[in-house]
């Protein structure tokens, strides 16, 4: 019997009952009325959330009709937080969410970078004003850090540490190898079973295949195939077309399966699906900064356009914070610019922006960047490991703490012991955008792979090129 991972209905309950928790629909209002649906689930002997588990034994099927039953109940009740998931709704909850001065005259945008498109928000820059350095310095940064993190996804904090320190590679300063490493310490943390083949520091040749290097690319499909109006619809379109199923998790599967249903965006991203809030969206959203240099506002609408067909709040957020960042990384000098482009995109009240906000803090007051990292497990150690505000905050530390430092900043991300790759991935690509490049030891042979049509062994240098001619005139 085949058990899909992240789809079946009996696997997703004790998932969305956790979400319940954190979004306040299990402690506000309607409080008794989830206590009453996880009643029922339990006295017919359904299972709470695995920790990293994304399928349950065949024999837990026998509760399909009564999870799918509660599902629905569940996605009923509203959650009491003040976090809009609607465009005009987000805007609105952030007090400082950039844009043209006040009285601008139409056409024109007071305090534009030299160059930048008419009515494009202040900083915004052409293409021809950012220095492509700058556009290949992100590529490569996304993926050294990815490739980084990808053999001990799923490996905690502590067994990192571990395999790092048995093999001479404490704090972490290149690849993980498993030349020297001890059997006992491999054994007892074994390595990712499908990334240790080909991102080890003995096989690494080129630059592996993985979903978050794969939804650049369709990030970048998107806006060459319908510019930059393009809409949620075709972001699924696209997906259809291209996309193997097989090659999306969580938040992305869920939303895969709803449009096969026939279900419309935006309720793609809330029918049966309590992965709304995790990572997937925050790892789409690179390219809608990049093409958008200096203008965190519509880099963070382009995100939202995509986004929104797989999650909501504050996995939308996720991907707005993401990409405002690396829109300001094209034209900022410091990694604390970039951060405050971020937030400025992301509602003040809501948990991500506190994350976000208390981890910026953290890590320029701590000269101990473990010191930082214990302090966010402390407060989002009960959130799933690849869930969107953790690892949000963890980013927007190791950028802070890293202080430009490409290795520090990449190692810092993995470190932490979350989305591995994931995190990495997002840091490297800021880091290598403020370096205008990554350091010798990071960069990998120009060869991405890829199952998505056209991209198998396609070089950075050429993506670096065609995400430059998506940028403004």
């Amino acid at each position: 019997m085949i058990r899909l991972t992240w789809v079946q209905p009996e696997d997703l309950i004790g998932h969305e009952l956790r979400q319940a928790a954190e979004d306040g629909r299990a402690s506000g209002p309607d409080a008794e009325g989830v206590r009453e649906i996880a009643a029922r689930w339990h006295a017919a002997g359904g299972h709470d959330a695995p920790p990293r588990a994304g399928a349950s034994e065949p024999g837990a099927a026998r509760l399909r009709g009564l999870a799918e039953e509660l599902l629905d109940e569940l996605a009923a009740v509203p959650s009491p937080l003040p976090e809009p998931s609607d465009l005009a709704g987000i805007i609105a909850a952030c007090p400082s969410w950039p844009g043209a001065a006040p009285g601008a005259a139409p056409g024109a945008a007071p305090g534009a970078a030299p160059g930048a498109a008419p009515g494009a928000a202040p900083g915004a820059a052409s293409r021809a004003a950012v220095d492509p350095a700058r556009v290949l310095g992100a590529w490569q940064g996304r993926a050294a850090g990815c490739v980084l993190g990808k053999p001990v996804e799923k490996i905690p904090r502590e067994g990192i540490r571990q395999i790092a320190e048995a093999t001479g590679n404490w704090p972490i300063r290149g690849w993980f190898t498993a030349k020297g490493l001890p059997d006992e310490v491999a054994r007892r943390w074994p390595w990712n079973r499908r990334s240790a083949v080909n991102s080890l520091a003995e096989n690494i040749d080129g630059i592996p295949e993985d979903d978050d290097l794969n939804y650049p690319l369709l990030a970048l499909s998107v806006l060459e195939r319908h510019g930059r109006d393009f809409t949620t619809d075709d972001v699924a379109r696209l997906w259809l077309d291209e996309l193997p199923a097989g090659r999306t998790f969580t938040a992305e599967r869920v939303a895969y399966r709803n449009l096969l249903d026939g279900v419309e965006p935006p309720a793609t991203a809330t029918r049966r699906n309590p992965f709304r809030e995790w990572i997937g969206a925050l790892i789409r959203a690179d390219v809608y900064g990049w093409s958008n240099p200096g203008d965190p506002a519509t880099a963070a609408e382009h995100a939202w356009r995509d986004a929104r067909l797989t999650h909501t709040a504050n996995g939308i957020y996720g991907a707005m914070f993401v990409a405002a960042m690396c829109a300001a990384s094209m034209v900022a000098t410091s990694p604390e610019e970039v951060v405050r482009a971020g937030l400025s995109v992301v509602p003040e009240r809501s948990r991500l922006h506190e994350a976000v906000s208390l981890a910026a803090a953290d890590a320029a007051r701590e000269d101990d960047f473990e010191r930082v990292v214990d302090l966010l497990h402390e407060r989002h150690g009960g959130l799933h490991w690849v869930h969107t505000v953790n690892n949000a905050a963890l980013v927007a530390a190791t950028l802070i703490h890293g202080r430009g430092d490409f290795t520090a900043t990449i190692a810092g991300a993995v470190a932490g012991g979350w989305d591995t790759d994931s995190a990495g991935a997002t840091a490297g690509s800021v880091a290598g955008a403020l370096e205008g490049g990554v350091p010798d030891r990071w960069r990998l042979r120009d060869s991405l792979a890829s199952s998505l049509t056209g991209y198998d062994g396609v070089g950075l240098a050429t993506l670096a090129a065609r995400t430059q001619e998506m940028m403004g005139p």
